[in-house]
C-alpha cells in the first residue's frame, strides 16, 4: 500500500541545546536559510509524502506561524495537533491516531536530519515486505548509551534492550528514530503502561505489537548516508556542513568591484557584498544582508537574513538573522543566535593550546565534543563591548551583556551582566537593563 502520510514529533524543548532553544524550538533552528524541520519535510516530499502531521508543544506558535506561511510554497499539506503533557514518545505518537487510523504511515522524530534517500529506501523496504512495522537503525560504537535493537536472520526485531551492558552482547544497532507502521500500532500503544521513568515508551509499544499482536517489525540499517539526531550543539555544525555540501551557488544580490568568490556561494535578495570582501564556498548568505567591506567569510558558514558582517572574519559558523558582526571580530566554529551585536574587536577562541578536544557543559555535565575546534554558543539578544574575548566551548545565555575588555572563561546564565572589575576581577550579575 502506498505510503503518503508522515507524523513528526516536534513537541520537545531541546534542553541540551540551550541557549539556542531558549528562544526557538529545536526544529526551527536555521540551517542554510531553512529551519531544520523544513529540510526534513522537503526530504519526505521527495519520497512521495503528501500530508504531514506535526505534533507540536514547546513554542508551538513559532512552528505553526512559519509553516502556515510556507506550506503552499512547499506544496505539501501540513496539519497540527498539540501535545499538552510530555508523557513519553508513545503518548506523543498516540495523538496521531485520528490522522493515520486506516493506512500505514511514516513516523519520525522532528529533530533528525538525514539524507533524503533514507526516506525513499525505507518506504521501498516496507512496501515489499509483509510486515506491520519498520524501524531504522544505525551502527554505534558505544551500544551501552543507546536503545539497542536485536534482529533475527530475516532482519526482524526480536529484542529491544535499553542501554545494555556489554556483557549482554545484544549487538550495536541503535534506534535511528524513523519508523513506518501499520495502524495496528495504535492498539499496541493503548496497551502500553508507564515505564519506571513515568513515561509511555514507544519501544514498549513495539514489543507489544510483536508479542501480543504478532506484528513483525523489520529492521533497516542506514549505511553510508548522513544521519544526525542533533542532540548537542556541535552536531548543528556537522549538519550545517552536510547541507552546505549540497548547496548550489546562486547570486541574487549586489556584488561590488574587487570581491573574490570561490566555490558554491548562495547570496540572497537585496544583499550587498562590499568591495574587498572574500567569500569562500560552500557558504550561505541570506536576504537583506550587508557583507563587508573587507569581510572574510570562510567555508561552511551560514548567515541568516538582515545581518551585517563588516571588516571581520567568520569561519565554519551558523549566524542567525538580525545579527551584527561589524568591526574587527573573529568568529570560528560557533553558533550565534538572532539579534546579537558584537562590539568592535570581540574575538571567540576556538582552539586549545594543547590541541586537545574541546569540552562543553551540557545540563550540568561536562562533555567531550570530540572536536579539536569549537568556539562559543551565543544566545539571542546578547551584546558584547569592545575587545571582549570568549574562550572556546563557552555558552552565553540569552539577553546577556559582556563588558569591554572582558575575558569570558565560564558559561554565562541567561540575563547576565559580565564585566571585568579592576579590583574584583571577573564579575557576573543580573543584567539591570532588562
Amino acid at each position: 500500500m502506498e505510503i503518503n502520510k508522515a507524523v513528526l514529533l516536534v513537541a520537545g524543548e531541546g534542553n541540551r541545546l540551550r541557549p539556542i532553544t531558549s528562544a526557538l524550538p529545536k526544529p526551527m533552528i536555521p540551517l542554510a536559510g531553512k529551519p531544520l524541520l523544513e529540510h526534513a519535510i522537503l526530504g519526505l516530499k521527495q519520497a512521495g509524502i503528501q500530508t504531514v502531521l506535526l505534533i507540536v508543544g514547546y513554542k508551538k506558535e513559532i512552528i505553526k506561524d512559519y509553516f502556515d506561511k510556507v506550506s503552499k510554497t512547499l506544496e505539501i499539506d501540513i496539519k497540527y495537533t498539540t501535545q499538552e503533557e510530555y508523557l513519553g514518545t508513545a503518548h506523543a505518537a498516540r495523538l496521531a491516531k485520528e490522522f493515520a487510523w486506516n493506512d500505514p504511515f511514516l513516523l519520525m522524530y522532528g529533530d533528525l536530519l538525514v539524507d533524503p534517500q533514507v526516506f525513499e529506501e525505507i518506504i521501498q523496504e516496507y512496501e515489499k515486505n509483509d510486515v506491520k512495522g519498520l524501524i531504522s537503525l544505525k551502527e554505534v560504537d558505544n551500544p551501552q548509551a543507546f536503545g539497542i535493537i536485536t534482529l533475527n536472520s530475516e532482519n526482524k526485531v526480536v529484542k529491544i534492550t535499553e542501554k545494555p551492558t556489554l556483557e549482554l552482547n545484544v549487538g550495536n544497532l541503535a534506534n535511528a528514530g524513523i519508523y513506518i507502521f501499520d495502524p495496528l500500532i495504535f492498539k499496541a500503544i493503548e496497551k502500553t503502561k508507564k515505564s519506571v521513568r513515568g513515561e509511555y515508551e514507544f519501544t514498549d509499544s513495539m514489543e507489544i505489537l510483536i508479542k501480543e499482536f504478532s506484528g513483525d517489525i523489520l529492521g533497516y540499517v542506514i549505511k553510508d548516508k548522513f544521519w544526525s539526531d542533533i542532540g548537542l550543539p556541535w552536531q548543528l555544525l556537522e549538519a550545517n556542513e552536510y547541507i552546505l555540501k549540497n548547496l548550489k551557488g546562486e547570486h541574487h544580490g549586489t556584488i561590488e568591484a574587487n570581491v573574490s568568490i570561490t566555490g558554491n556561494v548562495y547570496i540572497g535578495k537585496d544583499t550587498t557584498i562590499k568591495t574587498g570582501t572574500t567569500l569562500q564556498g560552500p557558504c550561505y548568505i541570506g536576504n537583506h544582508c550587508l557583507i563587508g567591506p573587507n569581510a572574510f567569510i570562510r567555508p561552511n558558514t551560514s548567515i541568516g537574513d538582515n545581518c551585517h558582517v563588516g571588516m571581520s572574519e567568520v569561519k565554519n559558523s551558523i549566524i542567525f538573522s538580525h545579527t551584527n558582526i561589524p568591526h574587527f571580530n573573529y568568529v570560528g566554529d560557533s553558533i550565534i543566535c538572532d539579534h546579537v551585536n558584537l562590539g568592535a574587536g570581540t574575538k571567540i577562541s576556538n582552539l586549545r593550546f594543547d590541541n586537545k578536544s574541546i569540552k562543553m557543559t551540557i545540563k550540568g555535565t561536562v562533555m567531550d565534543s570530540g572536536r579539536r575546534k569549537l568556539g562559543a554558543i551565543i544566545g539571542s539578544r546578547v551584546q558584547t563591548g569592545i575587545n571582549a574575548s570568549i574562550m572556546c566551548g563557552k555558552k552565553i545565555g540569552v539577553n546577556s551583556i559582556i563588558g569591554a575588555h572582558t575575558l569570558v572563561v565560564e558559561d554565562l546564565p541567561p540575563n547576565s551582566l559580565c564585566y571585568h572589575d579592576p579590583k574584583e576581577g571577573l564579575t557576573i550579575k543580573k543584567n539591570p537593563f532588562i
